[in-house]
């Protein structure tokens, strides 16, 4: 071999020692298969695919979150099949996605960390950190309480939104969290299907019989739940769903994609209602009435408010269709004099008396029945909140609720404003106005229910509000890709 010449790829192999080596690496992957035979055949298989995708990972921080996204479906699902904290999953993919980021920080082309002097970032931070204080309220029973509960009340929010806003931050990646969405909840909904029209399995059988017989058992109805933590959640997320794609299916003329999400759509809103969550009849009314409003049409304000007011008054005064169930359960939403309504209202006079010496509230994690764990014989810990303002209340207080419902209007006067008057680009205001229109129908079931930190709609209504508020970032991306590539 002349000096320019060396052993290389597979020809290393034919030297020594890596001969000798390859031959005990080789007769150790033989014992190992032989003494766990499937297992270990299995575990080898996926140990190459697993590297493969940390090594992608690293490359582009956003497989992490897109990672997040998806597995924020089935994390609390999964539990009814294994006992295992999958929950921690999620934390685990957005710590990899920050590190995976700040790696990124040292190459050539690094972040626009310019991205982060936005308004839902500021508004974020400000959130976690009023929630790092309540760690001082002397009124708290357990600050054990606050590390486990915090993520879903603030910090998984501060960090979708920072990863969002760095790594997830052009029309691509707005296309992609649409599609992934789409095909995650239409999966959900065929899962829903199954389990009306065929039963349950096994696992789910066990679950419903030791932990969700009361709540997903009503008037001898079995209330659909999906893969999702439960029914309250999917029939909401479902709403959402069906809020959103039916406002983007309206205003698409991609023929694929049009009759795609109108078909996830009608779905959805089929799996909001075998879910029988009253909660989520705000979702599309709540929703949809925004529409209306940001079309900035007066026809359209006029025909979209009759028609909002004609199902109002559908479940409202009318016994029309009383004798279906999903329509009976959905219609009970509307009776003021409802049992369960009253009970809440009673509670939350309770709470009220509680915390009228409190502005602080509780502290993060010692409020409703999770806090049993931590402080059973506390007050807060034996009052249900229900609903998730209620929820905020009990925990930070008076002050902590003004502070959120500030953090909410100011995310829906603000987007409003972006997606009426700076937003040119037909397409992409549509799907902001879709987007925020989504997210007010989730705040408002969340008056119900504690929908708006559970998973998976956690992880869609954050992405979709900082989407909204970088609206004029992607519209400039979109028209410079069109400047670059006309035929787009």
């Amino acid at each position: 071999m002349s000096k320019f010449d060396k052993y290389s790829g597979a020809n290393l192999l034919l030297k020594m020692p890596y001969a000798f080596f390859t031959g005990i690496a080789m007769a150790f992957v033989g014992l190992i298969i032989a003494r766990f035979q499937i297992i270990a055949i299995a575990l080898f298989l996926i140990i190459p695919i697993v590297i493969y995708y940390f090594i992608i990972l690293f490359r582009d921080p956003s497989v992490g979150l897109t990672t997040t996204i998806i597995l924020n479906f089935f994390v609390l699902g999964a539990t009814r099949y294994v006992e295992a904290p999958f929950g921690l999953l999620i934390d685990g993919f957005l710590v990899l996605s920050i590190i995976s980021l700040l790696f990124k920080s040292y190459s050539i082309n690094k972040p626009d960390y310019s991205m982060l002097n936005n308004n839902v970032m500021y508004l974020s931070a400000i959130w976690f950190l009023f929630l790092v204080l309540e760690l001082l309220n002397p009124e708290v029973n357990s600050r054990a309480a606050w590390f486990f509960f915090m993520r879903g009340m603030g910090l998984y929010m501060l960090l979708c939104v920072f990863l969002v806003l760095m790594v997830y931050n052009t029309p691509k990646h707005l296309e992609k969290f649409l599609m992934i969405w789409a095909i995650l909840s239409l999966l959900g909904i065929l899962k829903g299907l199954g389990q009306k029209f065929f039963g349950l399995d096994h696992w789910e059988q066990h679950w419903l019989t030791t932990e969700g017989f009361v709540t997903h058992f009503v008037f001898g109805k079995l209330r659909i739940f999906s893969f999702y933590s439960d029914a309250g959640q999917f029939g909401a997320s479902q709403a959402h769903t069906g809020v959103v794609f039916l406002i983007i299916a309206l205003n698409t003329k991609k023929s694929f994609l049009k009759y795609f999400y109108l078909m996830v759509a009608l779905l959805g809103f089929w799996g909001m209602s075998i879910a029988g969550t009253r909660g989520a009849m705000a979702v599309p009314l709540a929703g949809f009435f925004l529409y209306i409003i940001l079309q900035k049409k007066v026809k359209f304000i006029v025909i979209g408010s009759i028609l909002l007011i004609s199902i109002v008054i559908f479940f409202k005064f009318t016994t029309i269709g009383q004798g279906n169930d999903q329509i009976r359960r959905m219609r009970s939403a509307f009776d003021t004099e409802d049992n369960s309504l009253n009970v809440r209202l009673d509670n939350q006079k309770k709470l009220s008396k509680y915390l009228a010496s409190r502005p602080f509230g509780g502290g993060v994690g010692n409020a409703g029945a999770k806090a049993l764990r931590f402080a059973p014989n506390s007050f807060l810990a034996n009052v249900p909140t229900d609903s998730w303002f209620v929820h905020v209340w009990a925990e930070t207080g008076v002050v902590g609720l003004y502070l959120h419902f500030f953090i909410i209007f100011f995310i829906l006067g603000k987007g409003s404003f972006i997606v009426m008057y700076k937003i040119k680009d037909e397409d992409l205001r549509i799907k902001m106005i879709a987007l925020l229109s989504g997210y007010v129908g989730i705040i408002a079931a969340s008056y119900g229910n504690e929908v708006i930190s559970g998973l998976p709609t956690a992880f869609l209504t954050y992405p979709s509000i900082v989407f909204v508020f970088i609206a004029d970032h992607l519209e400039k991306q979109k028209n410079k890709s069109k400047i670059l590539n006309p035929s787009v």
